[in-house]
């Protein structure tokens, strides 16, 4: 619920605002629109111009209150990455929920955490004790609640990489019970990603070649049962589309 409501003029005065407890950042507003009983102050960051899309080399520099929907119509915005946008939410919420807003509050079954995880996307944040902090997006998932005082500011893609996602899922527009993500660099480096289970989609590989990107596939999902599906029934499709992403890369 939320008690009071602030729309800082400038990004340090809504750091300052944000140091106090309980406050929490406003973008979308789809995360604070759910129905909660604990009490809230919430910062509305429209004013503070964090919705800006720049290509920066062979970077694309995503502000942290653009919406999905304008990343998904982006001419920059890399294919696979598109659908993994359709994937994870509808039109309606893609219209209003940001890219830092969906991270903070996604699960193991986002499409789009799943994507940047393999991209090695990098989120820069702020706070009143730091002017700018870059983190990995692999450390960033699984402490996101320890950085709630610190505010995302952009998040940083690299755009010169090969990609590729497949998933699994009851329908079509469902979210998936399995899904991969292979990112692949000129040097040979490759990053795949898993999702589809638990808090936050998960690292299977990150390494200098291919090799072996099957069995670090299905050794990732070992425990991966849940009400969807069993651990074995994972390990078996996570290892083929693993597979299937590396040979629509050759």
């Amino acid at each position: 619920m939320i008690t009071a409501y602030h729309r800082p003029q400038t990004l340090d005065e809504a750091l300052t605002l944000l140091t106090q407890p309980n406050t929490l950042p406003l973008g979308g507003g789809t995360l604070l629109a759910k129905p909660t009983t604990d009490s809230v102050q919430a910062v509305d960051l429209q004013l503070l111009g964090l919705n800006s899309l720049t290509k920066s080399g062979n970077s694309l520099e995503l502000g942290a209150t653009l919406t999905l929907q304008s990343l998904l119509e982006s001419e920059h915005c890399p294919q696979v990455l598109k659908s993994a946008l359709k994937l994870e939410a509808p039109l309606n919420i893609r219209n209003s929920a940001t890219i830092a807003g969906t991270l903070v509050a996604c699960d193991g079954r986002s499409t789009l955490a799943c994507v940047l995880l393999a991209m090695d996307a990098k989120i820069i944040v702020s706070s009143k004790q730091m002017a700018e902090e870059t983190i990995n997006i692999g450390d960033f998932l699984p402490l996101r609640e320890q950085v709630r005082s610190k505010l995302i500011t952009k998040i940083t893609i690299p755009i010169n990489v090969k990609l590729a996602f497949e998933y699994v899922s009851r329908t079509p527009s469902d979210k998936p019970i399995v899904c991969a993500a292979l990112a692949q660099w000129n040097s040979g480096r490759t990053r795949l990603a898993l999702g589809g289970y638990g808090k936050s989609p998960m690292l299977a590989m990150d390494g200098t070649e291919s090799e072996g990107i099957e069995t670090a596939a299905k050794n990732a999902f070992h425990e991966a049962a849940d009400e969807w599906a069993g651990a074995e029934y994972r390990m078996d499709v996570a290892s083929t589309l693993a597979k299937r992403c590396l040979e629509s890369l050759k």
